[in-house]
C-alpha cells in the first residue's frame, strides 16, 4: 500500500490505486479509518511502524468487503485495539449478514435493496458510535445512502472528513450514487434520495477537504460540496 500525508494529523493508504483507509494521529496513538481490503493488513501494520505510533482504534463507516477485509487480522494482531462501528452496522458486519431493511428503510422499491459486497467479520465492536459523538478528535456524522448505517468522520482539528463511501472523488467529487462510469459505485449503492440528503447535511459542518474511499483526497470545502449536489441532483 502507498502511504501519504493528508494533513500533519492525517495519512492516506491506497491499495490499487483506488482502495483507500486512513490513519488519524491522536497523541502518541493512531485511529484507523477503515481496513481496506483482507490482504492489506501487513502493509497497514507497516505504515504505522514508519509513521512511529501504535493503532489503538479502527473505526468502520460501514460493512463493506472494501472497508472491513483487513479487521480480523489486526484485531488479532493487536488484541487491545478498540473496534468502533454503528449500531445500525452490527447486523451487517455479522457473519452471515443479515440484510433485512428497517420498517423506516424500506420505501416500497425493488431499488431499496442492500446491495454490496458483505463478507461480515468474526471481530466484535467494543465501541458503538451515533451521530454527534466524539470519537478521539473525530466527528461522527450519520450518512447513510450507500448502505445503512454509514457514518463519516470530521477531524476538527483540520476539517478533513473521512467521508468513506457517502462520496467517492475517482475523477471529480461525487455524491456516492453519482458516480462517473467507469468507476460504478451507483451500483452498489442503496438509496440515492437518502444519499443525497446524507451530504446536503454535511453543509452543517466546517469541512475543508474530502478524504473518501476511493480516489484522491480533495479540497473546496463547502463550494465542492454544493458542486456535488448539484450534479447528482441533475442526474
Amino acid at each position: 500500500m502507498r502511504l501519504s500525508a493528508v494533513t500533519k494529523n492525517s495519512y492516506r493508504l491506497t491499495k490499487y490505486g483506488i482502495v483507500n483507509c486512513y490513519l488519524v494521529r491522536e497523541g502518541q496513538s493512531l485511529t484507523l479509518v477503515d481496513a481496506a481490503l483482507k490482504n492489506c493488513h501487513s502493509d497497514i501494520a507497516s505504515a504505522a511502524d514508519a509513521i512511529g505510533l501504535p493503532i489503538t482504534r479502527i473505526v468502520l463507516t460501514h460493512a463493506h468487503e472494501d472497508h472491513v477485509g483487513a479487521v480480523d487480522a489486526l484485531m488479532q494482531r493487536f488484541p487491545s485495539i478498540d473496534l468502533a462501528a454503528s449500531a445500525r452496522s452490527l447486523p451487517l458486519l455479522r457473519q452471515p449478514p443479515d440484510k433485512a431493511l428497517l420498517a423506516d428503510e424500506n420505501c416500497g422499491s425493488g431499488e431499496d435493496k442492500i446491495k454490496g459486497p458483505l463478507p461480515g467479520i468474526g471481530s466484535v465492536p467494543t465501541h458503538i458510535v451515533a451521530d454527534g459523538d466524539l470519537i478521539g478528535p473525530l466527528r461522527v456524522i450519520d450518512t447513510p445512502g450507500h448502505i445503512p448505517g454509514h457514518i463519516a468522520l470530521l477531524d476538527e482539528r483540520d476539517g478533513t472528513l473521512f467521508a468513506g463511501d457517502a462520496m467517492m472523488a475517482m475523477g471529480r467529487l461525487a455524491v456516492c450514487t453519482d458516480s462517473p462510469w467507469y468507476f460504478p459505485q451507483k451500483r452498489f449503492s442503496w438509496s440515492a434520495p437518502v444519499a443525497i440528503e446524507s451530504v446536503r447535511r454535511l453543509l452543517d459542518y466546517p469541512i475543508e477537504r474530502f478524504a473518501c474511499g476511493h480516489g484522491k483526497v480533495r479540497g473546496g470545502g463547502h463550494a465542492a460540496l454544493r458542486q456535488a449536489l448539484a450534479h447528482a441532483e441533475a442526474v
